[in-house]
C-alpha cells in the first residue's frame, strides 16, 4: 500500500514537472529562434530546414540595425519615455492607492470604482479623444505627448495592485506613528512606501513593459523622425516589397535587452509582489 502511494506521488510529480518543462520550452522557443535568426547571414535566413544554431554566427545584423534609421536615437527616446512614464505612474498610483486603502471619506468607493473602470475600457477607444486633447494642449509630435497617455492607461491597474498591498499593512503601525506625531505624508513616505517595495517593483515592471512596447499611440502622435520611439523604428525595417528579417530580429533582441535587465534586477520583488496578494498575514 505504501509502495503504491509512493508510486502515485512519483508519477504525479513526473507528470507535473513534465508539463512545466513543456510549457517552459514552448515559451522560450520563440526567443531562441529570434536569437538564432538575428545571428545568421542574410543568405541563410530562409534556409530549409532551419537551424537553431547557425554554422557561422555573425553580428552584422546588430551592427546594421543599430546604425540604420536612427535606431540608437529611437532607443534613447523609448528609454526616456518609459522611465518617465514608470516614475509618474508608480508615484501617482501609490498616492491614490494609499488614499483609498488608509483613509475613510465620502465618495471613496465611487472614486475607486471610477479608477477601476479604466481597466474595462479598450485603449483603442481612447485614441481619438486623446488625440484631440493632445492637439489642444500642443503635445502632438513630441515625446511629452506620449507620457500622459501612457500614465493614464497604466494608472488603473497600478492603483488596484497597490491598494490591495496597502490594505494588508497593520493599522497598529499607523497608530504608533500617529502617537509620535507623524502626519499623513510622513506615514506615506516613511512607512507605507518602504513596506510596499515588492508591489511598487511589480507595478514598475508592468508599467515599463506597457510603455516600452506601445506602438499605436506613438505612431498616431509622432511624425517627426527625431521623436520616434523604438517600436516605430522596428517597423521601418519592414518594407513594402521586402523585409530585412535579419535586422528585424536583431532590433527585436536589442529592444528586449532592457526589459530582461529590469526583470533580473527586480525579480525577487516582483515575485514577492505577485504572491503577496494571494496570502494573508
Amino acid at each position: 500500500m505504501i509502495q503504491g502511494n509512493a508510486r502515485q506521488r512519483y508519477t504525479a510529480g513526473a507528470v507535473r514537472y513534465g508539463l512545466l518543462i513543456l510549457g517552459a520550452a514552448i515559451l522560450i522557443l520563440p526567443f531562441i529562434y529570434m536569437l538564432s535568426t538575428s545571428a545568421k547571414p542574410h543568405t541563410l535566413l530562409l534556409e530549409y530546414p532551419p537551424k537553431l544554431i547557425p554554422d557561422e554566427p555573425t553580428v552584422d545584423n546588430y551592427v546594421q540595425a543599430w546604425s540604420a534609421n536612427n535606431f540608437g536615437l529611437y532607443f534613447l527616446n523609448s528609454t526616456l519615455v518609459a522611465v518617465a512614464t514608470t516614475f509618474c505612474t508608480v508615484l501617482l498610483s501609490a498616492m491614490m492607492a494609499y488614499s483609498f486603502a488608509r483613509f475613510r471619506y465620502r465618495g471613496r468607493s465611487v472614486l475607486f470604482g471610477a479608477v477601476i473602470l479604466g481597466l474595462t475600457i479598450p485603449t483603442m477607444l481612447l485614441i481619438i479623444p486623446q488625440f484631440l486633447l493632445a492637439k489642444d494642449l500642443g503635445l502632438l509630435n513630441s515625446l511629452p505627448g506620449l507620457i500622459p497617455f501612457y500614465v493614464g492607461t497604466q494608472l488603473a491597474f497600478s492603483t488596484f495592485l497597490l491598494r490591495a498591498f496597502f490594505e494588508r499593512i497593520p493599522l497598529e503601525l499607523d497608530e504608533a506613528m500617529i502617537i509620535d506625531g507623524a502626519g499623513p505624508w510622513r506615514r506615506f513616505w516613511s512607512l507605507a512606501l518602504p513596506l510596499a517595495k515588492p508591489a511598487l517593483a511589480t507595478s514598475a515592471i508592468f508599467t515599463f513593459l506597457g510603455s516600452w512596447d506601445e506602438f499605436v499611440w506613438a505612431l498616431t502622435v509622432i511624425n517627426d523622425v527625431a521623436q520616434r520611439t523604438l517600436p516605430i523604428g522596428l517597423a521601418l525595417f519592414q518594407g513594402q516589397h521586402a523585409t530585412s528579417w535579419g535586422l528585424v530580429f536583431a532590433g527585436s533582441v536589442i529592444a528586449v535587452v532592457p526589459v530582461i535587465i529590469v526583470y533580473i534586477v527586480f525579480q525577487r520583488q516582483i515575485v514577492s509582489g505577485l504572491t503577496s496578494g494571494a496570502l494573508k498575514s
